[in-house]
């Protein structure tokens, strides 16, 4: 397997919002008026079967979505009340995944968003997941 260097290509490094658990630093790249977020898997994440553990992916989904619906609700505080996952395919440990999510719909109390999940090798991204949820905007009362 080719190595996929996230720096090369214009990602950067958010050492301030590590993914809970010590999963690991996520990665951001703006990609025209959308952001991608992004995780350098490790041996570490992988389930007895050799493959990345489906409560990696689902961490990492939770993570960058949240960004958005922070940024949909205009920088305030959310909470996820619901994510769907759908596992499409197996990643292996040291595969790169990215995160292209978008804002389906917004109330003054909720964003609705969904996202695709992709592994990285290289020049190459397959699909792996499919997400989408329900976050709730935490306005004062």
């Amino acid at each position: 397997m080719r190595s996929y260097d996230p720096t090369a290509d214009g990602w950067r490094a958010l050492p301030g919002a590590a993914l809970p658990g010590g999963l690991g630093v996520p990665w951001a790249k703006r990609a025209g008026d959308q952001w991608l977020y992004g995780l350098l898997t490790v041996p570490d994440h992988a389930n007895p079967n050799g493959v990345v553990h489906g409560g990696v992916l689902m961490a990492f989904a939770d993570h960058g979505l949240s960004f958005l619906a922070w940024e949909a609700a205009e920088r305030a505080p959310c909470t996820t009340i619901q994510l769907n996952t759908h596992f499409l395919d197996g990643i292996k440990p040291g595969e790169f995944i990215e995160l292209r999510g978008e804002v389906a719909r917004r109330t003054r109390g909720l964003v609705f968003l969904r996202g695709v999940i992709g592994a990285r090798v290289a020049d190459s991204v397959r699909d792996v997941g499919a997400v989408d949820g329900v976050w709730r905007v935490l306005r004062p009362r």
